[in-house]
């Protein structure tokens, strides 16, 4: 895990030789400003590097899951071991992957702009809601798939029979 270096914050009084409202005393108060500003960054930086490397972590456990359960599928070879129930948290688990990955690499790509386009708290929470009904539907439509394709076979097999009869 990534290492945090102990915060040790000072307190500086200077006194300055001209009065509180000179220029000086502005720009030495403007300057520690920045200097807290930059501490608080600092801060904050630390605290992205350790939840990512406890994401990190996490994503290659669920990398180890993940090839555990293709070389489980591999040896059974039946491909339909998945229930409806494992089939939505994978569903819902990959939608939840792809919008941390895209956030973040929105983060990283441009981290000091911050543009008006973003959108608000409720347009967010509605485009959120939008992506996972819309995986839903897409859920629900390769299980249909899935139950018209055994019919079909179901359809072919029952009409062998009976032109065998």
């Amino acid at each position: 895990m990534a290492c945090r270096p102990a915060t040790s914050y000072s307190v500086v009084i200077i006194p300055l030789k001209t009065s509180l409202h000179s220029l000086d005393a502005l720009r030495f108060y403007l300057w520690i400003r920045r200097l807290k500003d930059l501490e608080k960054e600092k801060d904050a930086l630390w605290s992205g590097l350790e939840i990512l490397e406890k994401a990190r972590l996490w994503y290659l456990d669920q990398l180890k899951q993940n090839r555990a359960r293709q070389n489980l599928e591999c040896w059974n070879g039946s491909g339909m071991s998945q229930r409806g129930e494992d089939e939505a948290r994978s569903c819902l688990l990959r939608s939840r992957i792809q919008r941390a990955n895209g956030r973040l690499g929105s983060v990283m790509s441009e981290p000091n702009v911050i543009s008006n386009s973003n959108p608000s708290i409720p347009e967010a929470v509605a485009d959120s809601d939008l992506r996972w009904r819309n995986t839903v539907l897409t859920q629900e439509v390769t299980d249909k798939n899935r139950q018209i394709s055994l019919l079909e076979l179901e359809k072919d097999t029952l009409l062998e029979e009976l032109q065998a009869c």
